[in-house]
């Protein structure tokens, strides 16, 4: 029998790729070959392919199960049963991996391989069944039972099919460039129509499982069907791919159709004048004349304009190579203001611009002072700490008038992005450089005074942490050499006056508080309030209500009564929403009643802002037994709070609520623990501790409390509560307590003082070493404060508590 090879790529057993072979002549078997067909028969698997009948197959076995299968195969006749394995990764497949309908051949050629494996040439003759397993070692026979081909006489619409499956194998031979053109020739010269659905759907590219449930269809109308449809699917993706190829070339055919032309009007441009992007080339190199380049900066700037040289206009790197440039033109680079060093003048700015906030405005006295003397000096990293509203963001502007520096602020509240700051590689779409370039870029110098405002509110989270980001911006010994990745290289920061504000510490990351000039901020007292408001809130809430022109008369104790009544605050931006308030209500009365000049006083200022709402008779009168007053701190200032505590009878239950914080329930066990310990000194009955339920409440049960402040309130309120005795009136007291009965130091002692004063209170209990804290305190601020120092807790509750 003679063969042929033509290209069509086939799996083979063990995985290698080989070229099918058809066989030219008469394939079909007659009657008396069908009935010699053995029964039992050994049976090797293929890992990817499916064997038809008529087809010649080569494969390479490699597996022992196989080479034995075939070397009985050999001695008997050399037929060998095919089927196909399920898994194609399963190197020893059993009866259960394997499909059930296979098909014989015979053992045309065997050719042994250098490498010690076996090729073979099988031909498909009869499909058949298994019907059970003879053996599975040392491989696999069984016991078959074959199948006959359903064949349709003398129907048209068989015929037509045979037609169409021609027509499309011969479509896609065409659409497909590595399969010769001849093997569509030899397709249409095949008689036998059952070995030319075999033969196509043997070299059919589709899944394992199509071409088994062709093998297993006995009609063979229904089987050329189904051929049709899965010739179908491989006839549009050839198209598609064929169509996707011829739409790529003609992309490619038009860009560089493109180019010719872009190239020549870039050459008919040099003729009319040198028009294109020479002038913008010619434009930026004549801004770059005079800069004060780094070295890095000048090497950058020579190379991105030998690139933008040779690019053309519409390139899509064009834009960024431009913007990269006009970045470095843009950016100030060693060009400063210049620094103002009269001091007077300054302090006059200054105290012309806020009130008080002496510290703060030494520290600025001294920077000055040093550079005045030395002529150069790194900028410190300042951070303002305070309360909400009390100046720290527009002190900054203030700085800058000072030192006769430009003024940029950056809020971070929120940020999420360290690319906020370091910027984006220029290459991305939408690229920026940081903000920290951008605010440099937009005030044209390098030593502005630069407001890093609420820096303890920076977001983390997966995108990103700016408060790392941070770090190098403010780190005196490194920020001369911040770099930023859209500029892509190094910018001394050195000569900047960073000022950061924030309202607590506690949410400033550590490496970053190390960095920081810490400056805390204390809350103004009603004096003080008073005279920013007539300093600075009055007469700018006049101006911006359109009251310039109208005479506005108030005594001075009608500011201190708004304060009184109406806020509650370390800062002035709820007194200056009041003042507000009020004008808008004189605004309203002057428009209506054609007036000249209004008496600003108590019922006006009822009528503007409705009843007081505060009132200091709560804390000032006598309250029963188990309740005592304490002072807090809070982020936006000093608080007061009650402590309640009450007996019932019981079994010496301990109850806390309202929303106490770990530390808080700690410092009542603590005092609990304490008076249970001396009891005897304090007249208490052991029995009651046992016979009393004991509940210890904080009102304003939805604000979150925390903190060991409490501990000597939590003391008096519960020895109040055990011994009858009241808390003496007008007392407030903070501080932390220990179970060897020490009192120890606290912290925000101006903004519990001030709270205290605010409140109407006359006496302040606290640990002995707060005294120094005390004294910081302007004395004229705290007048009419009678102060209480203590170290043990038991002079705690000698002085707290009134006699029986």
């Amino acid at each position: 029998m003679e063969f042929r090879e033509i290209i069509f790529n086939s799996n083979t057993e063990n995985e290698m790729e080989f070229m099918p072979i058809v066989p030219l002549g008469e394939v079909e078997m007659d009657e008396k070959e069908k009935k010699e067909l053995p029964k039992d028969i050994p049976i090797i698997a293929l890992r990817n392919t499916v064997l038809f009948p008529n087809v010649v197959l080569p494969i390479t076995v490699s597996r022992e199960k196989s080479v034995k299968a075939i070397a009985d195969a050999a001695k008997h006749g050399g037929l060998i049963g095919v089927l196909a394995q399920k898994d194609q990764n399963n190197e020893d497949p059993t009866p259960d991996d394997i499909y059930s309908f296979g098909t014989i051949a015979k053992i045309v050629k065997q050719i042994k391989l250098p490498d010690g494996n076996t090729t073979i040439f099988i031909m498909g003759r009869m499909r058949f069944e298994i019907e059970k397993y003879t053996q599975e070692t040392p491989y696999l026979r069984a016991q078959v039972k074959y199948q006959e081909d359903s064949f349709p006489k003398d129907d048209k619409e068989f015929d037509a099919m045979i037609s169409s499956v021609k027509d499309m194998a011969e479509r896609i031979i065409s659409l497909s460039p590595n399969i010769p053109m001849e093997t569509g020739m030899m397709l249409r010269n095949i008689e036998n129509f059952s070995f030319l659905v075999h033969f196509i759907a043997s070299n059919l590219e589709t899944k394992l499982v199509e071409k088994q449930g062709l093998l297993e269809q006995n009609d063979i109308k229904i089987r050329t069907h189904r051929l049709i449809e899965l010739l179908q699917g491989d006839l549009q993706m050839a198209e598609l791919k064929n169509e996707i190829t011829t739409k790529t070339r003609g992309e490619i055919d038009k860009q560089q159709r493109e180019y010719f032309l872009q190239q020549q009007l870039k050459s008919i441009n040099e003729e009319l004048g040198g028009e294109g992007n020479e002038r913008e080339v010619k434009d930026l190199q004549k801004r770059a004349e005079g800069k004060k380049w780094t070295e890095a900066a000048k090497d950058a700037f020579k190379k991105g304009i030998g690139k933008l040289e040779r690019m053309h206009p519409h390139s899509p790197d064009y834009s960024v190579v431009y913007n990269h440039l006009d970045l470095l033109l843009d950016l100030p680079w060693g060009e400063y203001t210049e620094d103002k060093y009269d001091l007077k003048k300054a302090l006059k700015v200054l105290d012309a611009d806020h009130y008080s906030m002496e510290k703060i405005k030494d520290r600025i006295l001294e920077y000055l002072a040093v550079l005045k003397l030395k002529g150069d000096l790194k900028s410190p990293i300042l951070c303002f700490v305070g309360p909400p509203g009390i100046g720290k963001t527009s002190l900054g502007q203030s700085i800058a008038n000072a030192v006769n520096r430009k003024y940029v602020r950056l809020s971070l509240g929120g940020l999420h992005d360290e690319s906020e700051l370091r910027g984006h590689r220029k290459t991305y779409i939408g690229a920026m450089p940081g903000r920290i370039i951008q605010s440099l870029r937009k005030v044209k110098t390098s030593n502005p005074v630069f407001i890093l405002d609420e820096i303890d509110k920076i977001g983390k989270d997966f995108r990103g942490d700016p408060s790392s980001a941070l770090l190098e911006i403010l780190d005196p010994e490194q920020n001369n050499s911040f770099y930023d990745n859209y500029l892509e290289m190094e910018y001394d920061l050195s000569k900047v006056l960073f000022i950061a504000t924030a309202n607590s510490l506690n949410d400033i990351q550590p490496a970053l508080r190390d960095r920081l000039e810490i400056i805390q901020l204390s809350g103004y007292s009603i004096e003080e309030k008073a005279e920013i408001a007539k300093r600075h809130l009055f007469p700018k809430q006049q101006k911006a209500h359109g009251l310039d022109n109208i005479n506005l008369k108030y005594k001075p104790g009608i500011l201190q009564q708004i304060i009184k009544d109406y806020t509650r605050e370390s800062g002035v931006r709820e007194l200056d929403r009041q003042l507000a308030s009020v004008m808008r209500s004189i605004a309203k009365e002057v428009a209506m009643n054609d007036l000249k000049s209004v008496d600003v006083n108590s019922e006006l200022i009822v009528k503007a802002l409705g009843k007081p709402k505060y009132s200091n008779d709560l804390y000032q009168k006598t309250n029963p037994p188990g309740v005592a007053v304490g002072l807090a701190w809070t982020y936006v200032g000093g608080e007061i709070l009650f402590i309640e505590s009450s007996l019932s009878k019981g079994k010496g239950g301990f109850t806390l609520t309202g929303n106490l914080g770990n530390v808080m329930k700690e410092s009542a066990s603590t005092a609990l623990s304490y008076l249970k310990a001396h009891a005897e000194e304090y007249k208490i009955a052991h029995s009651k501790f046992d016979e009393y339920n004991i509940h210890i409440h904080v009102p304003e049960g939805a604000v979150p409390k925390d903190g060991p402040s409490a501990g000597v309130t939590m003391l008096s309120a519960l020895a109040s509560a055990f011994t009858g005795r009241k808390v003496k009136p007008f007392l407030a007291m903070t501080g932390e307590i220990t179970l060897r009965g020490q009192v120890l130091p606290v912290g925000g002692i101006k903004e519990k003082v001030l709270a205290a004063k605010r409140a109407g209170l006359k006496e302040i209990l606290m640990c002995e070493q707060n005294r120094k804290d005390v004294e910081e305190i302007n004395p004229a601020f705290i007048k009419g404060l009678k102060f209480i120092y203590v170290n043990e807790m038991s002079e705690v509750l000698d002085k707290a508590l009134l006699k029986r």
